[in-house]
C-alpha cells in the first residue's frame, strides 16, 4: 500500500509539472502569436517614450550616477528601463526566483523581444545576508530576503531590457529626460549650482570641498542629476529628517589651490629667485676691488 502511495503521489506531481509546463507553453505561443498579428509601429513606439520623458518625476530618477576614480559613471536607471519596455511594445520581462536554498537563492532575469525573437538572460546567485560596517549580516525574515532579490535582480532587467531595445532610442530618451530637468527653469545650470552652493554655506555651513567629497567629484562636473540630489538632500535637511552630518564629513580639509595658482606661485618663486639671484650678483660686483 506504501509503494501504491508513493507511485500514486508522483505520478500526481508529474501529471501537476506536466501541466503546468504545457500552460506556459501555451502562453508564449498565445504571445507570439499577438506580437505578430498587431506588431509595434516603431515611430509611434518612439514618441510614447519621448512623451513619457518629459515627466519631471520620471526624468528626475530616469538616470543614476555614482563617483569611481574621481569622475561619475552614469547611466539609464531602471526606472527608465521599465518605461522604456511599456512603451516600447512587444517585450516579456522580469525577474524569477528559480530556487531557494538556505542562504541563497537562484534568480533569473529576463527580457524578450517577442516579434524580433531577440532575448537576453541573466541566471545569478543572491546570498541571504548584506555587510554592514564591516560586518555580514544574515537576513532570515522572508521580507527583508525577497527585497534583496528584487534589489539585485532589478540591475540585471535592467540590463536585459537594454540588450533588447535599440541603442539610439535608448540615447534619445536620456537626452530628453535632461532636457526635461533643464527646462524646469530658465537659468543655467551653472547659475543654479552657484545657487546650490551659497545656500548649504549660509544655511547649514557646508562648504564647497563638503560637496565635492560627498559626491566625488568637482562642481565643474554636475549635472542636472546632481543639482536634483542636491535639493533632495536639502529638503531632508529642512524637513529634519536628517542632520547635516548623515551627509557631509566636517572633517574635510579646505580645497586645494587650482592648477592656475599653483603654477602662478612658482612663477612668483622663479622671478623671485631670479630677482635674488641678480641681487647678489649686484652686491658681489660692488665688492670687487677698484683696479
Amino acid at each position: 500500500m506504501n509503494q501504491l502511495a508513493e507511485q500514486f503521489n508522483q505520478q500526481q506531481s508529474n501529471v501537476l509539472a506536466q501541466s503546468m509546463s504545457n500552460r506556459e507553453m501555451e502562453e508564449v505561443k498565445g504571445a507570439i502569436f499577438m506580437a505578430r498579428q498587431f506588431p509595434r509601429n516603431v515611430f509611434q513606439a518612439e514618441q510614447r517614450i519621448l512623451d513619457a520623458c518629459k515627466r519631471p518625476s520620471l526624468a528626475e530618477s530616469a538616470v543614476y550616477q555614482y563617483p569611481r576614480g574621481g569622475t561619475k559613471v552614469s547611466g539609464p536607471s531602471i526606472r527608465l528601463a521599465e518605461v522604456l519596455a511599456q512603451n516600447w511594445g512587444n517585450i516579456d520581462f522580469g525577474i524569477k526566483e528559480l530556487e531557494q536554498r538556505e542562504g541563497e537563492s537562484t534568480v533569473m532575469a529576463y527580457a524578450w523581444d517577442l516579434e524580433t525573437n531577440t532575448r537576453q538572460t541573466k541566471i545569478f546567485t543572491v546570498k541571504h545576508s548584506y555587510k554592514a560596517k564591516g560586518k555580514i549580516k544574515k537576513l532570515d525574515d522572508p521580507r527583508d530576503i525577497y527585497e534583496k532579490v528584487a534589489n539585485d535582480g532589478a540591475r540585471r532587467l535592467r540590463s536585459c531590457i537594454l540588450g533588447v531595445i535599440p541603442g539610439d532610442i535608448v540615447e534619445k530618451a536620456v537626452q530628453q529626460c535632461q532636457k526635461t530637468l533643464a527646462g524646469a527653469s530658465d537659468k543655467p545650470l551653472k547659475d543654479r549650482v552657484a545657487e546650490m552652493l551659497k545656500y548649504f554655506k549660509e544655511k547649514y555651513k557646508v562648504t564647497q570641498e563638503m560637496i565635492e567629497a560627498h559626491f566625488g567629484y568637482s562642481v565643474d562636473s554636475f549635472t542636472e542629476v546632481d543639482l536634483v540630489s542636491a535639493k533632495q538632500i536639502i529638503n531632508s535637511l529642512r524637513d529634519g529628517m536628517s542632520k547635516v552630518e548623515d551627509w557631509f564629513d566636517k572633517s574635510v580639509n579646505k580645497k586645494t589651490t587650482s592648477e592656475l595658482a599653483e603654477a602662478f606661485k612658482n612663477e612668483e618663486k622663479e622671478v623671485k629667485a631670479i630677482e635674488n639671484s641678480a641681487d647678489e650678483a649686484e652686491i658681489e660686483q660692488s665688492e670687487l676691488p677698484l683696479e
